[in-house]
């Protein structure tokens, strides 16, 4: 029977997976790798990290699961948003990439919307001018480091880089595409006329692939590095968000993908272009659709923090009891009623993305006093996340986007607690399919479609995505959250003069 592999690229570790035809799990293995903070506002990582992380991953399933390399019919690859990586012809990388959060290119961006237009770069490419997005990026070499910019022959995208490390050969996926702001939404194509208004050369931008494309086949080097066998084909793969929501069932209009990664935030897959500045439009990784997408960046990443700042009383339960931190976290946080008893959390960690697009944007807790526990800043950090959800899914449907059903995603969405928090906060009912793989499945049924196992996505996901469990809204607790929700949206208005500064 053949097998499939996933990569999922993420900002704290790489995941790597292998399925079978029916998308169970086979094998499995985690790998970190660090983010680097050199100066206020800039997060960035060395992409070399992660192809180290995933030659030991599947080096350890292939060693410890008795999957067999030969089995391995085709593999794909997903990757975090917005990166910038310069690599010379020879394929060395010559710098470490700035990453979705980062926000070094305020100025930059600036510049293109005074000197080109806001409105003008948006109609081609339907997104917003913003720090985080791959092509600021660009030219932020381009000035800071003109000696990287000239030797770089592509600069690529974080799933991009690894294929070019399974195949030697440069790509670019259609769904990463609405980084660079000069790429023409419509056509998924580079604009020539907007390359040149923005001095970026057009010959350091790799070929578009549609994500299922085969772009080429391991290498003998990547091989002897992975253990993979030579010549197993490779897919374009895609974005993270898209190929999670492909991985959950996002196919048709109005099908919506709830991410619990490290980032929160929603994908809405629609059949015709429809952008907005406030949210995220990018290709999906099926063809002929896009997903309207609303990103924060506070997601499972404020809980990774609070427990890594405030958990170390749940850790030592964990290894008393023998169960998660994380676990231990959300029995407190349910303890406390919805609401939180009127402390509000603003996720906003490292600047916040849609709908309101601040860099300066900063975390805060609102309402403590002395009645106030440990167990109430928990809860008010999930409320908080749930919120920034809420508020995306209500400026998507200002847009005329309706959203029924959440389908949820990533190791958030294996706390019953927090999914059901995001069903009551939202009003929306959460169905979770398999959370934790469903990013690298995604991938992986890219490659399942590319090399002929699947004879259309239709297929693919009809075949494979199974709901777990589900999470209906209770109205009573809905309401409770009302106040609560208001607190949170005039916060920021009130509060964004100081953060400004």
């Amino acid at each position: 029977m053949p097998k499939l592999l996933g990569i999922d690229i993420g900002t704290s570790a790489c995941k790597v997976a292998v399925f079978d035809e029916s998308g169970n799990v086979l094998a499995q293995q985690n790998e970190e790798y660090p983010v680097y903070y050199p100066q206020s506002g800039w997060a960035e990582q060395n992409p070399e990290h992660w192809w180290e992380a995933v030659c030991r991953a599947i080096r350890a399933i292939l060693e410890k699961s008795g999957v067999q390399a030969g089995g391995i019919a085709g593999i794909g690859v997903d990757g975090q948003s917005w990166s910038a990586i310069p690599m010379d012809k020879t394929g060395r990388v010559l710098a470490n990439t700035p990453i979705w959060f980062d926000t070094r290119c305020k100025e930059i961006c600036n510049r293109l919307k005074q000197e080109i237009g806001e409105d003008q770069i948006f109609a081609l490419c339907g997104n917003p001018v913003q720090p985080g997005y791959t092509l600021p990026k660009i030219l932020w070499f381009q000035n800071e480091y003109p000696q990287i910019y000239r030797q770089a022959a592509q600069f690529l995208q974080a799933n991009s880089f690894l294929v070019y490390r399974l195949t030697g050969v440069f790509s670019q996926d259609r769904s990463q595409g609405y980084g660079l702001h000069c790429y023409d939404m419509k056509k998924s194509a580079w604009d020539q006329t907007m390359c040149a208004a923005m001095d970026v050369d057009i010959t350091k931008l790799p070929d578009i692939y549609a994500c299922h494309d085969i772009v080429g086949q391991v290498s003998r080097e990547a091989a002897k590095q992975t253990g993979l066998l030579e010549g197993t084909p490779v897919v374009a793969g895609g974005l993270d968000a898209a190929c999670g929501a492909l991985g959950v069932g996002v196919l048709y209009p109005g099908d919506t993908q709830e991410q619990g990664g490290q980032a929160g935030g929603m994908s809405i897959c629609i059949d015709s272009y429809h952008a907005d500045p406030r949210l995220i439009l990018g290709n999906h990784v099926v063809p002929g659709r896009w997903l309207l997408q609303g990103g924060s960046v506070g997601g499972g990443g404020v809980m990774r923090w609070m427990e890594r700042e405030l958990g170390a009383e749940e850790r030592l339960i964990a290894q008393e009891k023998g169960t998660d931190p994380f676990y231990e976290m959300d029995q407190k946080a349910a303890r406390i009623p919805a609401g939180c008893e009127g402390v509000v959390f603003l996720p906003y960690m490292a600047g916040e993305r849609s709908p309101i697009w601040d860099e300066q944007a900063k975390g805060v807790y609102y309402g403590l006093d002395y009645a106030k526990t440990r167990p109430h800043l928990i809860r008010a950090g999930m409320e908080g996340v749930a919120f920034a959800l809420r508020h995306n899914l209500e400026v998507a449907e200002e847009c005329g986007v309706t959203v029924q059903t959440l389908r949820s995603m990533g190791g958030a969405a294996n706390s019953r607690i927090w999914t059901q928090m995001k069903a009551d906060v939202t009003g929306k009912r959460v169905v979770v399919p398999s959370s934790d793989t469903a990013t690298t499945w995604g991938a992986a049924m890219l490659a399942g479609v590319g090399i002929g196992l699947y004879p259309s996505f239709e297929e693919a996901v009809g075949k494979t995505i199974r709901v777990t469990r589900e999470h209906l809204v209770n109205w009573e607790e809905h309401r409770r959250y009302e106040d609560s929700y208001q607190t949170y949206l005039s916060l920021y208005q009130a509060l964004k003069p100081v953060m400004d500064c």
